[in-house]
């Protein structure tokens, strides 16, 4: 059974290492074989990479993408011990990756690695008193 994936205008979508972009318009494709791809909304770009988690998300994108994974996996244990030093809380998030990467879902990882990212924002801003009162302000 083919995948449907619907674009929207100019939207970007990598697939087995080819940059697609649509057209002016909405746009479907079908993938109808096994390959590796991601949307523009699920990658992370290098210049956004500004914390241990989203070091781990760029870990994860290259794993998911490569046609040689396991040449990445020892950085990825590295960063995930890293950061569960630092964020003993994210062990769940750690977890659930292992399992999907265990499975071999890397697509599944990268879902749930973003979901870490979240987790790991609100807790940077829950640590910083001053974001906090900004936060109250831009409220108020």
């Amino acid at each position: 059974m083919a995948l449907r994936i619907t674009l929207k205008p100019r939207e970007r979508l990598v697939i087995n290492g080819a940059l697609i972009r649509n057209g002016d318009r909405n746009g479907d494709i079908l993938i109808e074989t096994p390959c590796r791809f991601l949307r523009e909304s699920e990658i992370i770009h290098e210049s956004a990479v500004d914390t241990p988690c989203k070091q781990l998300w760029m870990t994860l994108q290259m794993i998911h993408l490569s046609e040689e994974p396991e040449a990445v996996f020892g950085l990825l244990f590295t960063q995930a011990a890293e950061i569960l030093k630092a964020m003993p809380e994210a062990a769940p998030y750690v977890a659930e990756i292992s399992r999907a990467l265990e499975g071999k879902h890397t697509h599944k990882a990268l879902k749930v690695v973003r979901r870490l990212v979240q987790h790991e924002a609100l807790a940077r801003r829950a640590d910083d008193p001053a974001q906090v009162e900004r936060a109250g302000a831009s409220a108020a």
